[in-house]
């Protein structure tokens, strides 16, 4: 494939020197037509932490190893993306877009940098694209400028990628107030330099926030190199209570800054592999799209056949099996959903063999369980 030498083409990108909040989006043109893998998003957060090594290896070794909150965010890959044979295909010479966001004056100034010398190219395992332009998104802007912005009673954001929180162990898919405004406010304490006691105000959100409206969709969908997210996508309009608008001037305005916050820093956890991203408005128009549903079918899938697996282990309730049958499952379902084996094993980072051993050994079985289950149906007939 010839690698294009063309410049991306660089839209209105200055800001000020303090700039502490910034969204980027980027125009990518596929170079060839390919398939999404199902976690394909940890490619582009890879290519991006690799951007800022090559150049600033002490800003990347505080990004991957030192900040439990990570002073960025990504996102899917938005744009016309096509459905073929249950897969989700990246069309040569179409255009897609992509965006980045950072939280933190650090990381704003390494992206100054970088765009004057920006590459022209993203090249992921299986997926290239050009580069074509590059544009501000979300202003830049700074915690200092969120907090003195005119208080504002009721929010209206949406959730336009899978969003979930961490509870107790599991994950848990509804945009409580609570849960929503802790997310926000565990990022403005990592970056703003502007500390509040969770406890308090978050006690203040749970009593004073309420829900006016929401329209929301659960779904599944891979998150980690094995793993799943259950998560919603959606929107949802917010509102402060009289009583707190009178009670807490100081929590009135922080509700503000945080609400201001949420496009920038993403919704709940994983917001660094393209999940939780936030818009301000109603922008639902439809229930899940296509895409999502292709997603959601695939991780349902890998579910009823794990579950079909570990009927036929011995200890089925230990965690070695678990394991190794969830393994299995993913494997045979993302076959099934029309993706090769290598690109499987790849993706896995597991030897080809191994793979194609375990796909031969799911086939047998579930091949086995429809034979006993006609044969079952056959003999109740005759009775």
């Amino acid at each position: 494939m010839s690698k294009t030498k063309i410049q991306p083409r660089l839209t209105n990108l200055t800001w000020p020197e303090d700039t502490e909040l910034i969204s980027l989006e980027f125009e990518l043109e596929a170079l060839k037509t390919t398939y999404l893998l199902p976690d394909y998003t940890k490619g582009f957060h890879a290519w991006f932490l690799k951007q800022i090594q090559l150049q600033d290896p002490d800003l990347s070794r505080i990004l991957h190893d030192e900040q439990q909150e990570k002073a960025f965010t990504i996102s899917r890959l938005l744009g016309d993306l096509s459905l073929r044979n249950k897969q989700i295909e990246v069309t040569s010479g179409k255009r897609y877009f992509w965006e980045i966001s950072a939280l933190s004056n650090p990381v704003v100034k390494w992206l100054e940098k970088w765009l004057t010398n920006c590459p022209n190219l993203i090249e992921l395992y299986q997926l290239c694209f050009a580069i074509k332009n590059v544009k501000i998104s979300s202003h830049p802007t700074t915690y200092q400028q969120l907090i003195l912005e005119n208080k504002q009673k009721n929010f209206t954001l949406s959730f336009i990628s899978p969003t979930s929180f961490r509870r107790k162990g599991h994950h848990f898919p509804l945009p409580v107030p609570y849960n929503l405004f802790h997310s926000y406010l565990r990022r403005w304490n990592n970056f703003s330099g502007q500390s509040f006691d969770q406890g308090e105000f978050l006690n203040w959100i749970d009593e004073f926030v309420v829900i006016k409206r929401h329209q929301i969709e659960t779904v599944k969908v891979a998150g980690g190199k094995r793993g799943q997210v259950t998560g919603f996508t959606g929107a949802i309009e917010l509102s402060l209570t009289s009583d707190g608008i009178k009670g807490n001037p100081e929590y009135h305005q922080l509700y503000t800054a945080l609400g201001k916050l949420a496009p920038y820093c993403g919704t709940g956890h994983k917001t660094t592999f393209g999940l939780g991203q936030t818009r301000k408005g109603w922008l639902v128009e439809s229930p899940i799209s296509p895409i999502l549903s292709v997603e959601t079918q695939l991780v349902s899938r890998q579910e009823e056949i794990a579950q079909i697996l570990l009927s036929e282990q011995k200890r089925p309730n230990g965690e070695r099996a678990k394991k190794i049958c969830e393994t299995r499952a993913i494997i045979f379902a993302r076959r099934e959903f029309g993706e090769s084996l290598q690109t499987i094993a790849h993706d896995l980072e597991m030897p080809y063999e191994t793979v194609r051993t375990y796909a031969k050994l799911v086939r047998r079985i579930l091949r086995a369980r429809e034979s006993e289950i006609i044969f079952n149906q056959s003999d109740e007939y005759n009775h």
